[in-house]
């Protein structure tokens, strides 16, 4: 039976789909958020939470249903849509660019042939959502946040597009599947690393690559708000930012959104860069399945991102914006120069056109 044209079997099984990858999503960033907790309080030598549940695992669901309940604060000289707009975009945008990002083969809501200029397209949206909300809260403090933020996003989204550049390069697709697809074989022909010893000419790619990968997680950090480039909610200048005025479930959808895209830059990292699904040793027998690999490699750049959040220092904000447009974007473009010239010169290593299908 069809509605519009569209075939309602399709699009039942669809909503099905998007409703369980949703829901897995908020579950599993529950156990993050409150990984992200622990690895801090570890580092500072404290517990962490730990009443709520057993060692603390439901400590994030007390969270939750704490910011539900609590009462929302609309400030009286507030633009009252727009305020109550601002999270929504910011989660929806979130949520969106989830939409093409494959945990395991054929596990994907939308397998297009644009995915990675899609991601960058929606996770563009995001700062919409923060820049109305710093607006419409009539307030100087999270307006600086806001312009803070917009200004940090811009400019590290500029990096991280030259970043996936090289990627691109070297796998001659945009569809994400192939992009992992292109890394199998073992962690050798990973794109962080290219140590393909049959073919000498090709490790020159070596420290390029890794260097790539090394900026990507950086620029990952400045995209994201993360410590040490959380100047946007920096609680000695600030208060908290964009998001000041916001309170109960406004206040939530925010952090959920910003964790979401904390989440998502962790799996572009595991895809581009680490192999996606892909085991380190490719060998016939697999002890774990596709899907539990790829969430390994999210969770250890998550804990990458939550040791820099505990051990590094804040930046300033004229530093942070020093480093994005006047060391990652003059390295960047000197990477997609010399990538491209071995691609022309050498075509592209061989290891990396295994499955690559468009």
């Amino acid at each position: 039976m069809e509605v519009f044209g569209i075939e309602l079997s399709w699009l039942a099984v669809k909503i099905i789909q998007m409703l369980l990858f949703v829901v897995v999503l908020l579950i599993s960033l529950a156990f993050l958020l409150l990984m992200d907790r622990k690895v801090w309080a570890a580092v500072q030598m404290r517990r962490g939470p730990n009443v709520v549940g057993a060692f603390g695992l439901l400590q994030s669901f007390a969270d939750f249903l704490k910011f539900v309940f609590k009462e929302m604060i609309i400030p009286a000289g507030s633009d009252k849509i727009l305020f109550i707009l601002a999270p929504i975009i910011t989660l929806v945008t979130a949520f969106g660019a989830w939409a093409v990002i494959p945990v395991a083969p054929g596990w994907v809501i939308s397998n297009i042939n644009l995915g990675i200029l899609y991601v960058l397209a929606i996770s563009s949206l995001g700062v919409y959502g923060i820049i109305i909300g710093g607006w419409a809260s009539n307030s100087k403090y999270p307006f600086l946040g806001a312009l803070r933020s917009t200004a940090q996003m811009v400019s590290y989204e500029v990096s991280i597009g030259f970043i996936l550049i090289t990627v691109l390069l070297l796998v001659g697709s945009l569809n994400m599947t192939d992009i992992v697809n292109a890394q199998a074989g073992g962690f050798w022909n990973w794109h962080a690393f290219m140590l393909d010893f049959s073919d000498p000419k090709s490790l020159i790619l070596f420290p390029i690559m890794l260097y790539m990968f090394i900026l990507f997680f950086i620029s990952a950090l400045a995209e994201t708000n993360r410590p040490p480039f959380d100047l946007p909610e920096a609680e000695s200048e600030l208060v908290a930012g964009y998001q000041v005025e916001y309170s109960s479930t406004a206040y939530l959808l925010f952090m959920v959104g910003e964790y979401l895209n904390i989440v998502l830059m962790c799996s572009l990292s595991a895809l581009l860069f680490l192999g996606g699904w892909h085991a380190p040793i490719d060998t016939s027998f697999q002890i774990l399945p596709p899907f539990f690999w790829f969430a390994i490699k999210v969770v250890f750049m998550f804990f990458m991102f939550a040791m820099v959040k505990a051990i590094v220092p804040r930046y300033r904000y004229d530093q942070l914006m020093r480093l994005g447009w006047k060391v990652f974007l003059p390295v960047s473009l000197a990477a997609i120069v010399f990538v491209s010239s071995y691609v022309v010169f050498w075509g592209r290593p061989a290891v990396n056109l295994v499955g690559a299908g468009s």
